[in-house]
């Protein structure tokens, strides 16, 4: 086939993929099967456990000599499923067309040495950018060994994150408030410090949409300023990260309320974030979504741990004495980091702008 039919396919493999909200620890996957042009078989990976996107695929009838459209190069080891790489050799397929490999150290080009020496012709990087970009919190900590940090930020038009007393409720409309619990949804977990817990008393669970799952809760305190009668607390899973400043007795009582105490270094911004993120990689989390007010977001850019800025601009004015960013130890525009633009949309009257690392 021609590389535009090619692309027609790979691109509808990534629309199936795009349909499971949820996949963590594993990533996003979309396969169809042409033969003749003709569809025959698709499916995706609906998450850790559930048949990966080829097997669904293949379970359409027999296959033999289509053509197979992957996002993502095909599993050739065992782990709660069985390898996808023989299974599509068995069942006859001629051709593999496939976005890009596998970053996992488990895979990373042996599925595709596999279907090579099983006599399959092999076609690679078509639609990488896009898969690339489905997949980036995945990639991410398979690479760097951490979660993918997405930073979210309710803004008023004049750059403050909360008024002169410290309400930030509500900065932007319901519209836009709808799309963070969807966001929600998509993450392993929220993170929150104890100065927003204090402001707000937030339950950051999914609700304003159909809460097919919930985030892993986890509250940043170092010295034990939370009482575990915050809504945070009320259910589900629910991680505080602390340091040994936070006494003992505070700690037992977060515990006592559900909740898994994480006792990490501290910095002189509080819990050292790093390790935090290490903690979270080795557990196999893909992305969080801070949450957070002034103090952790500038914690977070300072250390420049953010790969995704999720910028929602509302329709208000604060003025002086809102709450706003801290220094960044930027002192001229040559210190400044820039952002590259990854999407933006007017959602009723506000503006919601996500930017990545501008590598």
């Amino acid at each position: 086939m021609n590389q535009d039919t090619d692309e027609q396919f790979m691109r509808r493999a990534l629309e199936l993929a795009r349909r499971a909200p949820f996949t963590s620890p594993n990533p996003k996957v979309g396969c169809v099967m042409v033969r003749d042009g003709r569809v025959v078989g698709e499916g995706y990976h609906e998450g850790a456990g559930r048949p990966h996107a080829e097997i669904v695929a293949l379970s359409a009838g027999d296959v033999s000599g289509a053509t197979a459209y992957l996002t993502l190069e095909p599993c050739a080891h065992h782990g709660r499923t069985p390898p996808c790489a023989p299974a599509l050799v068995a069942a006859g397929i001629r051709r593999v067309v496939v976005a890009m490999a596998d970053p996992d150290e488990r895979v990373n080009r042996r599925g595709l040495q596999h279907l090579s020496e099983g006599g399959l012709a092999v076609t690679t990087d078509v639609c990488a950018s896009e898969a690339r970009a489905l997949n980036a919190s995945y990639i991410h900590q398979r690479v760097t060994g951490r979660p993918y940090v997405s930073l979210k930020l309710a803004l008023s038009l004049d750059g403050r994150l909360a008024a002169p007393d410290r309400s930030a409720r509500w900065i932007t409309g319901e519209a836009s408030r709808t799309r963070v619990h969807r966001r929600r949804m998509e993450v392993d977990a929220v993170v929150v410090g104890s100065g927003t817990v204090e402001a707000d008393d937030p339950a950051l669970t999914v609700r304003a949409v159909q809460a097919l799952r919930q985030p892993a809760r986890i509250l940043l305190d170092s010295t034990g300023r939370t009482p575990p009668t915050a809504r945070l607390f009320d259910d589900g899973e629910v991680i505080v990260a602390t340091t040994e400043h936070a006494p003992h007795d505070v700690q037992t009582r977060w515990k006592e309320a559900g909740a898994e105490v994480m006792t990490l270094p501290a910095t002189a911004d509080g819990v050292d974030l790093e390790a935090l993120l290490d903690v979270l990689g080795r557990r196999g989390r893909l992305e969080i979504l801070c949450e957070g007010g002034a103090r952790l977001a500038t914690s977070l850019l300072k250390a420049d741990l953010v790969d995704r800025l999720e910028v929602h601009l509302g329709a208000v004015l604060l003025g002086r004495g809102g709450e706003e960013i801290g220094a960044l130890g930027v002192t001229t525009m040559s210190d400044a980091r820039r952002w590259k633009l990854l999407g933006s949309e007017a959602i009723g009257d506000d503006l919601v702008a996500s930017y990545g690392r501008n590598h």
